[in-house]
C-alpha cells in the first residue's frame, strides 16, 4: 500500500513537469496551468496556442491512461487530440507515452468534465470519445453518468454542427441508459452494437483496446459501442 502511494505521488510530481499536460489545480478555477506554471486561458485557443495548426480537435473524455488518445493520434496525424481526466496518475501514462513517441498532436487536460464549458469554446471540438466511464450504477447517481442529459447539453455546445460522439463500455445497463438518454435528447443514432467483438468489426477504430477494456475482456465481459450525433 505504501509503495502504491509513493508511486502515485511520483506520477503526480512528474505530470507537473510534462509540457503536454494542462491542469486545473483548484477545480473552482476557469483557467488551466502549464508545466511552467503559466496561467492559460485556452478556451477557443487550443488550435492556435497549443497545436499551432487549424486541424480538427477530438476529445477523449474520462480518458484514463489515454489509450484511445494515443492510438488515434498516431493513426490520424492530421487531427489534434486532447485526453481529459480528473486523475493525474492516469493521465501520466498517456502523456509520457506521447512525449516519448514524439506525438505533437496530443495534449492532456486535467479538470472535471462537468466544467468543460470553461475550457472549450462553442463549436471548438469536432468529435468526442467516451471510453469506459464510471457507470455510477445506483439510480440516485445517474446525474453523474457522462451521457446524462446535462452532459449532453454541454457536449452539444462545444461540438461543431455535425460533430459526433463515440461511446464504448462494458456495462450493459449504462449502455442501455445511454441509448435511452440520447433518444430522449433527440440525438441521431449512427451506429449501435452490443458485444462488438462477436462479429467482424465494421470500424477500424474499434479495434483499439484500452487498459481497462483488456481487463474487462479477460474477465469475460462483452464490449458495447454506440455512435451518435447531437
Amino acid at each position: 500500500m505504501a509503495a502504491g502511494r509513493k508511486n502515485k505521488r511520483k506520477k503526480i510530481a512528474e505530470i507537473n513537469t510534462m509540457s503536454n499536460v494542462y491542469q486545473c489545480p483548484d477545480f473552482g478555477e476557469t483557467h488551466l496551468y502549464s508545466s511552467a506554471g503559466e496561467k492559460l486561458d485556452l478556451k477557443g485557443k487550443w488550435k492556435k496556442d497549443i497545436f499551432k495548426n487549424d486541424n480538427p480537435i477530438t476529445l477523449e473524455l474520462a480518458c484514463g491512461k489515454g489509450d484511445y488518445t494515443i492510438a488515434l493520434a498516431s493513426k490520424y496525424p492530421e487531427r489534434n487530440f486532447v485526453g481529459v481526466d480528473i486523475k493525474g496518475p492516469r493521465i501520466h501514462t498517456g502523456a509520457k507515452a506521447a512525449l516519448e513517441s514524439g506525438l505533437t498532436n496530443v495534449a492532456f487536460a486535467r479538470f472535471k468534465i462537468e466544467s468543460i464549458l470553461n475550457f472549450f469554446a462553442p463549436q471548438e471540438v469536432s468529435e468526442i470519445w467516451i471510453t469506459f466511464p464510471d457507470p455510477f450504477p445506483r439510480d440516485r447517481s445517474e446525474k453523474h453518468r457522462l451521457t446524462y442529459h446535462t452532459f449532453l447539453e454541454k457536449y452539444k455546445a462545444v461540438l461543431k454542427p455535425g460533430g459526433v460522439i463515440n461511446f464504448k463500455t462494458d456495462d450493459l445497463p449504462l449502455f442501455h441508459f445511454t441509448r435511452d438518454s440520447i433518444n430522449a435528447f433527440g440525438c441521431e443514432t449512427l451506429y449501435y452494437r452490443e458485444n462488438i467483438y462477436a462479429t467482424p468489426l465494421e470500424m477500424e477504430e474499434l479495434s483499439i483496446k484500452t487498459y481497462y477494456e483488456k481487463q474487462h475482456i479477460a474477465d469475460g465481459r462483452t464490449i458495447n459501442y454506440l455512435r451518435f450525433k447531437l
